[in-house]
């Protein structure tokens, strides 16, 4: 298994969901587990904006320090690349998927020896509704982080309006991206509200820690 696990994708697409639930799994089986809020697009859906939460279970959450935590502003600190380089930790990088946030794992990239890069997609937001804007996407963000990226995922979701069918029409799109990218499908996100269903790719259950004040 990867030291480091690397999560992107475009405003709207659920990785922060993805990348705290995907950290909470690793403190599962490992005592040390770091995840560091490095998305500097997006000033709505935030890991650093559940910090006390994530703190309590378990997780050591690296968020800009003091009066920057909340700053649309970006801002790497130091201690990302620490605990990417820290064999004790598992590390988990929430990472703004558009071409200024995703700028941030290239800077990164010389502390991601042992990483996996995973690209989460809904297809129910615009520029990744069809499998042609899927890999136009995958090229442009794979080109300017200047890094391979391992798997996407398949988070297809309108939010507490998910059902088994959007997510499973999701997973068609995706499954031919995947076979024209020649890049696997790591998982299916299913809300913890649905019911179990069969799907083609691995399964991985999240709750919702994201909340829309407006």
């Amino acid at each position: 298994m990867s030291k480091n696990f690397v999560f992107i994708g475009l405003f709207g697409s659920g990785k922060t969901e993805v990348a705290i639930n995907y950290a909470l799994k690793l403190r599962q089986d490992y005592e040390k587990v770091a995840i560091a809020d490095v998305d500097t697009i997006s000033p709505y859906f935030r890991t650093r904006d559940v910090v006390d939460e994530l703190t309590l279970k378990g997780l050591k959450v690296i968020t800009p320090p003091g009066a920057l935590k909340h700053a649309d502003l970006p801002i790497v600190t130091g201690a990302v690349a620490g605990y990417l380089n820290n064999p004790d930790y598992k590390t988990v990088l929430d990472v703004g998927g558009e071409e200024n946030g995703v700028v941030v794992v290239g800077y990164l990239k010389p502390h991601l020896k042992d990483a996996e890069v995973s690209m989460v997609i809904n297809t129910r937001r615009p520029f990744t509704s069809n499998v042609d804007g899927i890999v136009k996407t995958y090229e442009q963000l794979s080109k300017v982080a200047k890094i391979k990226i391992d798997y996407l995922i398949n988070n297809t979701n309108l939010s507490v309006e998910t059902t088994k069918e959007i997510i499973l029409e999701g997973e068609k799109i995706i499954k031919e991206a995947s076979k024209i990218l020649n890049v696997p499908v790591k998982y299916t996100v299913i809300p913890d509200f649905l019911e179990d269903f069969e799907t083609e790719f691995p399964k991985f259950w999240i709750k919702r820690f994201m909340k829309m004040d407006f």
